[in-house]
């Protein structure tokens, strides 16, 4: 099992309100307990905090914000020391513009690391910086143009992302082994792994314009052009991998770890990039289940999310990657609402159910569990009430833009209140006191009014809490072969309630059961499993193959 730290938020060790690597190692002991394999850490290197640390400006040390090189050391050692890997975050389809590559590139046309980045001219017949002069009519993902306009150089650059965060041309072997070598650099300190963010963007394939009014997604095509078709799952991205894996993790002691952000690539891509064979990366992360609330609009056109296509979402990719690849399970990460608010239900009366039910669904997959900080405890979404509490670059360029798009202030924020990253950024709910136990400063973002109830301490007290129902599944992960190994069968697939499967392996064979709905739900299975050993506590007691199960009630039982 992976555990994703979000550094800003998880601990702040000298009280300036900002989490810290010495706040991660205070911890360490609580993922340890929890039973932790691999801690999976979003980005502590330096940076301007734009994309609050997916912009880097210089990959080979730690932001004073965070720490220092010696206090990550210390990190890794004390990890280690306990059995658990470091993964790092890899960003580097783009980097800061404050970085000393982009430095030196934007110095004039004639730079030695001009062609590190995507610079281009003004659209033929128009002047730099005037509207519609940008190479092409992309937009980027945290809004407006993906192309921004150097006066001193009359030369457009690329960013998919923000402004401050120019793309890195991969064409280019020179960056590529900048990249490389700077990867070695991290293996040899001592981290186990890479988490790439949207690597299945390092390869465009030409710079053309993008269609208009195209398939919704994190950019208005309303008012620019989709790159999606030019930027991902590019016609070089395997072999960069492929080289990536050569240069970087071909000589090394098994164990190291790889898992690629892969935004909109399909089961069928997905198979070639973890396909063991091929040598790219170990499993992606792909984002087909966490966009079924999104609309035509894209992201922020919320609509209901059905279990009914959930389970064929879910069910696809188990099947599609049963034989060649592997699967990353996850519902929630820094870049997600609380998963309990968008798959649960986080009413006090069923919060803790929800959140038990959906932990067992998602770790009882085939496939790697993912577990976002904070949701070892049923952490839910922030009361955002006003745009005055949103501190992400994305969901506060969104506000704008939906104003802009004719959304009246409530719309605008009812949007955002369902998608805003902001929600997972919360303080880490630690104890009942004024800041959650996450600083004895003022926090960075205020931590969840809710945290006087929801905490760790509070949950370390009660057996029957989300906390140790996490633990327990962990647990039964490394106990039981045939959760790690077994196949996956998808049961009742058009039961609109009942999330079901069995997983097996040899003549063992588990039986998983999920009321995910706020309603009782009744369901009908196989006699046999009546008199099954129950493997978690649940209070289902089938007759003659018929379950009524209360809401959010699980059943996870085995037969040898």
């Amino acid at each position: 099992m992976v555990y994703q730290v979000y550094p800003r938020s998880f601990a702040d060790g000298d009280g300036d309100g900002v989490g810290d690597i010495p706040g991660i190692r205070a911890h360490v002991d609580h993922l340890a307990w929890l039973g932790v394999d691999v801690v999976w850490l979003s980005p502590v290197y330096r940076s301007p905090m734009d994309d609050n640390g997916y912009d880097i400006s210089d990959y080979h040390d730690v932001d004073p914000l965070f720490g220092t090189l010696d206090d990550l050391d210390g990190l890794i050692a004390d990890l280690h020391e306990r059995g658990i890997r470091l993964v790092m975050d890899l960003v580097v389809n783009h980097t800061s513009s404050s970085h000393a590559w982009f430095q030196e590139s934007r110095s004039g046309r004639d730079s030695a690391k001009r062609d590190w980045y995507w610079w281009r001219p003004p659209r033929e017949g128009h002047v730099g910086g005037e509207p519609g002069a940008e190479p092409t009519n992309w937009g980027s993902a945290f809004s407006g143009p993906a192309w921004t306009y150097d006066p001193d150089s009359g030369e457009y650059y690329l960013h998919l992302f923000a402004p401050s965060q120019p793309d890195l041309n991969w064409e280019n072997p020179e960056v590529r082994e900048a990249v490389y070598s700077m990867m070695r650099w991290w293996l040899d300190r001592g981290v186990d792994g890479f988490r790439m963010d949207v690597i299945n963007m390092i390869s465009k394939a030409g710079l053309e314009d993008g269609e208009l009014g195209g398939p919704g997604g994190p950019i208005d095509t309303t008012t620019h052009g989709d790159p999606g078709p030019f930027v991902l799952n590019g016609p070089r991205v395997h072999e960069f991998l492929q080289e990536m894996h050569r240069e970087v993790f071909a000589d090394r002691p098994a164990g190291l770890l790889t898992v690629g952000e892969t935004p909109a690539t399909s089961v069928e891509e997905a198979r070639r990039y973890t396909d063991p064979e091929r040598r790219e990366v170990d499993m992606v992360f792909q984002f087909e289940h966490v966009d079924l609330d999104s609309g035509p609009g894209g992201k922020w056109d919320v609509v209901p999310m059905s279990l009914l296509d959930l389970k064929a979402s879910l069910g696809r990719w188990q099947e599609g990657l049963a034989d060649v690849g592997w699967n990353s399970l996850y519902l929630g990460n820094h870049d997600q609402p609380r998963s309990v608010s968008r798959f649960g239900d986080d009413s006090p009366e069923y919060r803790a159910a929800s959140a038990k039910a959906l932990a067992t669904v998602l770790h009882l997959h085939r496939g790697t569990p993912y577990v976002y900080q904070g949701d070892e405890i049923g952490m839910a979404n922030a009361p955002l009430a006003t745009v005055d509490d949103l501190r992400d670059i994305e969901s506060v360029n969104a506000h704008r833009a939906l104003l802009a798009r004719g959304a009246t202030g409530e719309e605008a924020m009812a949007a955002i209140r369902a998608k805003s990253r902001d929600h997972a950024r919360t303080p880490m709910q630690w104890d009942a006191d004024e800041h959650a136990g996450f600083t004895t400063g003022t926090p960075w973002l205020p931590a969840n009014p809710d945290h006087v109830e929801v905490n760790v301490a509070a949950q370390r007290e009660d057996p029957d809490s989300v906390l140790h129902h996490y633990r327990a599944l962990i647990a039964l992960r490394h106990d039981e072969p045939v959760v790690a190994h077994g196949d996956f069968t998808m049961l009742l697939p058009d039961h609109p309630q009942v999330y079901a499967f069995t997983r097996r392996l040899d003549d063992v064979v588990l039986l998983v059961v999920a009321n995910l709905s706020s309603q009782p739900a009744t369901a009908r299975f196989d006699p046999t499993w009546d008199d099954a050993e129950p493997l978690l506590a649940t209070t289902a007691h089938p007759t003659a193959g018929t379950w009524s199960l209360t809401p959010w009630e699980t059943a996870v039982l085995i037969r040898r």
